[in-house]
């Protein structure tokens, strides 16, 4: 049985949307970063701020906090900033929106590589560095969120097909996992990996005799190499055309 032209014709959106869907694996993977390696990081920190025992897992509320900040700021300022120059409505186009999240992806996990340097120097000297230096990395990743999280949404639910709109707004969520998955993978190749030499590796059972450091550098080249595909990507991408009835 022979497809109608409109079912060809979904088939070409969908193909045309694969690309930006294959980048948002790789960025959710990065950032899936919040809740496992930051947090390992976190325990291996000095939990106390004042008089307070902090949790390494309940920085991720900080996240939450920066993004409600954020998106004040993105609606009250940047959007408004981001209107005059582009002349689009909404300031942004989901594409932009989305390319400026995984951007802000990369110092994000570059900031952590950095805290984890200067964790190791400290332990190193004797003492331990304070979690608290872990807010800049949970800002950005917030700052990221807020940008790429419901644009991602918005994009494959408006350039879905009709008939598929409901399939299609599950697409980032099959992202999300699937990037959970790919850490994992990665987390235990790197661990194999870097024993294959017979010394610790960069991620042992105690980080203070691994390089977790190394680890983080490695995400923030492939969220690097991974925005500039995204980039490349987007500008040939062609946006759905919506008829007004």
């Amino acid at each position: 049985m022979l497809c109608t032209v409109t079912q060809v014709e979904e088939v070409k959106i969908l193909v045309r949307m694969l690309p930006i869907w294959f980048t948002s694996v790789f960025y959710a993977a990065s950032m899936c970063q919040t809740a496992t390696t930051f947090i390992q990081q976190g325990n291996k920190m000095n939990t106390k701020i004042g008089s307070f025992s902090v949790p390494p897992a309940s920085m991720n509320s900080a996240s939450v906090v920066f993004m409600m900040i954020f998106v004040v700021i993105q609606d009250t300022i940047v959007i408004p900033v981001a209107r005059r120059y582009t002349g689009n409505v909404a300031g942004l186009t989901q594409l932009q929106r989305m390319g400026v999240g995984r951007f802000l992806a990369v110092p994000a996990v570059a900031a952590a590589a950095l805290v984890e340097m200067w964790r190791l120097r400290s332990v190193a000297a004797g003492h331990n560095l304070s979690i608290a230096w872990q807010l800049p990395q949970f800002m950005l990743i917030a700052c990221s969120d807020v940008f790429c999280g419901i644009a991602q949404l918005e994009f494959f639910y408006s350039e879905a097909p009709m008939s598929m709109r409901s399939l299609c707004s599950a697409f980032s969520f099959l992202a999300m996992s699937l990037g959970y998955y790919l850490n994992s993978m990665i987390i235990s190749a790197i661990a194999a990996l870097s024993k294959s030499g017979g010394g610790q590796g960069w991620l042992p059972a105690d980080l203070n005799d691994g390089h977790l450091d190394y680890y983080f550098w490695l995400w923030a080249g492939i969220g690097a190499v991974n925005f500039v595909v995204y980039t490349a990507f987007a500008k040939n991408y062609t946006v759905k055309k919506v008829e007004l009835r």
